[in-house]
This record gives structure tokens, sequence and C-alpha cells, in this order.
């Protein structure tokens, strides 16, 4: 099998909240699918289409919007350029009226109760997240697939080799951390030097540098929003905003209109290490605040664990004076190369290894990334997403009421703090005398992920979620 290839944009996808498997995955199932139809020629056919959700995606599927995801993907909706404030009104309009535009041009009559189907104790052996979708043609003739979710907003099918096409011929091709070092070793060149090199068998530099900043446009202003919206999450939790609260407390309720003006003003409140706490806190709940709300999030390298990456590279923008494109591309770049070793080499997918396989990989990510542009070494950028790593090894996915809240919004502080924890550890470090290899944790992630039941795999079966009763209040 040819080795998977996977490009920084690949780890890091534009689009919306709150899932990256159950409604991002979803979505590019559908729009799949849509455009298999308009390629056969048989989409101004389609009488009739079924819906059918299995495994994870029917138990954890309403309160991750598979639902919402799928209907606009059929609609020819794009999560990168959708309008996030339309999300839950076109859904309202497509129950209400009982018509469905498939395509954004096949109008056909869709009954939401009776054509999508939460099949809650059908589960398809390939992977826990799976859709199939059904449609009838005029001429009495049927089209079925079926779409696998795999995390991170992959999608695949049964017969797919791989989940990215292998398209082009790298020049550094990396499947393992050993693989990474040796090809860093060998040129000299720093990880994110690397990404670059092999980015380029995609695009030119330019294109890649544009698409970057463009992911950390979209971070900054879902960071920038998520720090100034109040209000209660939707989905029947009650779970409050807290990010827009922390956020006056620590600017002393002084308001400011834009990033630019609010990033200054968090610099001038110090490095006293209760206030660097809180604003990391206060980044990380800001983004996945955004992402329960249906918001417009980058998947880094899942919805679920949205913030961690955000919240650490704020934390670098702000109190390193690091507001700098080169700094910002280093970053995501390094963070994207570790995430791609994680998901060759284990699972980024909760319904497949739990939350280590989000929370977990995120805080490798952002442990890396900060450690190289700290100025570590590209054995300390390992030695830190392994750290990072290793002690999330065994997290549980376990959404109450099946929603991307709790305790899913404050893990992602748990995984911010705990990379900059590890890029600390890691840079006063020597990882010569490292007893763990990053390529050990990753094995060993794997391993658990295997051994997980599955009630701990976002299905909402087990652990918190039925532990607390949806009625009492986020402590």
């Amino acid at each position: 099998m040819a080795s998977e290839q996977i490009s920084v944009f690949d780890m890091f996808k534009i689009g919306i909240g709150p899932s990256s498997s159950h409604t991002l995955g979803p979505w590019r199932a559908a729009q799949r699918f849509v455009q298999k139809l308009e390629e056969t020629g048989v989409l101004d056919h389609v009488e009739q289409i079924n819906i059918l959700l299995y495994g994870s995606l029917a138990k954890t599927g309403v309160g991750h919007g598979t639902d919402i995801a799928i209907l606009l993907g059929l609609s020819g909706d794009d999560p990168v350029t959708f309008d996030v404030n339309d999300v839950l009104p076109k859904v309202a309009r497509i129950q209400s009226s009982g018509k469905l535009e498939l395509g954004g041009r096949q109008n056909i009559d869709f009954s939401y109760t009776d054509q999508l189907l939460f099949l809650f104790d059908q589960s398809l052996p390939f992977h826990p997240n799976a859709v199939t979708f059904q449609v009838f043609l005029r001429n009495g003739t049927a089209v079925s697939e079926t779409y696998y979710s795999i995390g991170g907003g992959f999608v695949v099918q049964e017969a797919d080799s791989t989940s990215v096409l292998s398209e082009v011929e790298l020049p550094f091709p990396i499947d393992t951390a050993q693989n990474l070092m040796s090809a860093c070793m060998r040129t000299g060149l720093k990880i994110s030097e690397l990404v670059l090199e092999n980015e380029l068998s995609w695009r030119s530099e330019e294109e890649t540098r544009k698409g970057i900043l463009n992911i950390f446009r979209v971070i900054k202003e879902c960071i920038y929003k998520g720090c100034h919206t109040e209000g209660i999450l939707p989905g029947g939790l009650n779970v409050e905003r807290r990010a827009a609260r922390l956020n006056k407390r620590m600017l002393k309720g002084r308001t400011y209109t834009d990033y630019d003006s609010w990033l200054e003003a968090i610099r001038a409140g110090g490095k006293d290490f209760g206030y660097i706490l809180d604003c990391v806190s206060c980044f990380a709940l800001a983004v996945n605040e955004e992402n329960a709300s249906f918001g417009r999030v980058v998947t880094a390298p899942t919805n679920g664990a949205s913030g961690v990456i955000p919240a650490v590279l704020q934390y670098y923008v702000a109190f390193y004076d690091a507001y700098d494109d080169n700094k910002i591309i280093q970053f995501i770049a390094t963070a994207s190369e570790i995430g791609s070793i994680f998901k060759k080499g284990a699972t980024i997918s909760a319904a497949m290894g739990g939350c280590q396989a989000e929370i977990g990989v995120s805080s490798a990510m952002a442990a890396g990334a900060l450690t190289e542009c700290l100025g570590g070494s590209q054995r300390q950028v390992l030695m830190a997403a392994e750290i990072a790593m290793e002690h999330h090894l065994g997290l549980t996915c376990d959404p109450i009421g099946g929603l991307v809240q709790v305790p899913c919004i404050e893990r992602n502080t748990m995984g911010a703090i705990k990379a900059i924890t590890a890029a600390q550890l890691a840079l006063q470090s020597n990882p010569d005398k490292a007893k763990v290899s990053l390529d050990a944790v990753v094995s060993t992630m794997w391993e658990t992920a295997q051994d997980m039941n599955a009630k701990y795999k976002e299905t909402a079966d087990g652990g918190l979620a039925v532990k607390v009763p949806l009625s009492l209040p986020e402590c």
C-alpha cells in the first residue's frame, strides 16, 4: 500500500462545529454523494432519498449535529463558506416544508422523521462512524453508497486504499517519528522547514503560506468572537458560556472592537502565572464554545479538540511577541506533521480511540509546535509531543447528552495547559536520555484504543455521559 500523504490542509480544515467526525465528515460525505450523482448523470432523476446512520453517528448524531450537517451537505452547501447564522434556520425550513433541494437544484419530498434514520443498535465493521445514502430514481432503480467518517473530517469508502490519495511523490515521505528524525538529521532542516518542502509537491510556497495564514485568520476570528459572546449554548444542557465573562475579568471590564487592540490589551496584562493561566483557559473556552454553537472553527485536528492548538498558538502570539507571519506558519506547519504521525500510526477519531485521540493528539501537536518555535531541537520537539500524549493515554470520550460540551469544552483547557507544560519540560531536558519515544507512545495509544470498551468511544453510553443527570448545571 502506498504511503499515506497528509498535507497541512488535511490536518487543519476550516469548517463548522461541533464535531469533525460527526459534523464535518458527514457533511463532506453528503457532498461527495451528491457529486457522485452528478457525475453519473442521475441527480436530476432522483425522486427519494433515505439516510441511514450507524454506530456512533447514530448514538450521538443529534447532539453532534450530524443530521444538520448531512442535510446541508445534500443541499449543496459548503462548510467553509456557508453562513453560520443560517445553519439552524435552513434545517428548520427543510423540516417544516418537507422539501429537500438535492445538490441545490433537484427539489424532492423529504421527511426528516421517516427518511433520516438513526440505527442505534447497528454498527458496520469497517468503522463506527458510518452513513449510507440511498436514492430512488424515476425509472425504478436505486443507487446506494456508504461512507465512513474516520476523524478530523476525513471521509473514506471501504474500497479506498487510503484516506488521502497518493497523488504526488513527496521529497520527504514520513510515516513515523523515526522517519521524521532521520530526514531532519540528514538534511539539517527543522521540522517546519521539512513540512514546507513537502507542501511544494502540491502547490507553490506562496499558495501554502497564504493558505496557512488563512487558517490563522479563522483561528483568531474564532477566539475573538468566543471571547466576546455571552449566552447559553444550544442543545438543552443549558451550559453557560464562560469565555466572555473570563475575558471581561482579565481586562477589568474594558472592551475592544477588534482583534489587534484586544491582543495588545491581553499583552498589557503582564506575565503573572495566574493571569497567563486564565488567558490560555479563556482562549480554549472561547473556541470550543463557538464550536458548540455551530460556529466557524478550524478542525485542529478535530472539532472536539479545536481549542487546544489555537489556545497554545494564541499564548505564543500574545506572550512571546510572535504576531508574525513566519512564526505563525512555523507553528502550524510543525503541529501538522506531529498530527499526521498520529493519524498514520494510530487514530484521530474519538469513535475509534476515545478522547486520547482528540485532546491527546491536539495537545501533542501543540506541544511540539511550541517547542520548535521557542528554539527547541528536533529531538526536543518530538519529546514534547511524546510527553503531552503520554499524559492523555486512556482518556475516554463520554459526552453528556451526546453534545460536544461537557466535559469536552473544559478538556481543551487541560490539553492546552499540558501542551505548554510538555514544551517547557522538553526544552529543559536532554532528549537523548528520554525513556519513551514518540513512536512508542503512538503505538501505545493505538493499543489502548483497541482495548478500550466501546462505551467510552463517543457513544455517550458510559462515563460521565451516564453518571451526570442532564438537569444538573455544569460544574
